[in-house]
């Protein structure tokens, strides 16, 4: 399972007044995922990456039934609600701290704050939609009360398809969430400029 091999960067836990949590990609690493926070105003942000087992949240695509995908997608699940948890208990209200992601990570985020809803400073996912061969309204509890949420992704990607970015960013408004879709054409499975300043201006202003 995943063991809690967390990277940090920026400022230390114990002086910052807010946090982003940054979930890295399939093959990708901890480090890569943080190299992007120097494109954001996350100067006085703590910022924390986990790294994931063999660079992978779960074997299968996120289109798979869930079920092929354990028991790594729940211990992913526990691994981002522990460090959520640890945040609060030093000192940084849930409502400062924020999310990012990248594809599997954009996923993995997504499908986090659905399932522990609430007032969170903000969420950032990347190429990513809600995890299932269907979503699965049932696992999903609680109210965002207006947390801000950007999903941008490409039409098409050969990952992620469109329909399930508009089902759940669907399912994260009817929580309450502030969501912000992007589609853009043919950007291929990658992040742009254009979804940098969208996600600052949401997100992060």
């Amino acid at each position: 399972m995943h063991k809690e091999n967390i990277i940090t960067a920026g400022n230390p836990v114990a002086t910052a007044t807010k946090a982003l949590i940054m979930v890295h990609g399939r093959g990708a690493s901890a480090e890569d995922i943080l190299s992007l926070a120097k494109w954001f105003p996350v100067g006085d942000y703590a910022l924390l990456a986990p790294q994931a087992t063999n660079h992978t949240w779960y074997p299968q695509s996120f289109l798979a039934p869930p079920a092929q995908n354990e028991p790594w997608l729940s211990s992913a699940l526990d691994l981002l609600k522990k460090m959520t948890d640890q945040l609060q208990q030093q000192g940084i209200a849930r409502e400062h701290i924020y999310f990012l992601g990248f594809s599997q990570g954009a996923c993995l985020t997504l499908e986090f704050i659905a399932r522990n809803a609430a007032r969170y400073g903000g969420a950032v996912a990347f190429t990513g939609g809600l995890i299932g061969d269907r979503l699965y309204p049932e696992n999903y509890q609680g109210t965002f009360e207006g947390t801000p949420v950007f999903i941008g992704s490409s039409n098409p990607d050969f990952h992620v398809p469109v329909a399930r970015v508009t089902a759940s960013t669907m399912l994260l408004q009817s929580m309450g969430a502030d969501v912000t879709e992007k589609i853009y054409d043919n950007m291929g499975h990658t992040i742009i400029e254009d979804e940098i300043r969208l996600a600052t201006e949401k997100i992060f202003s």
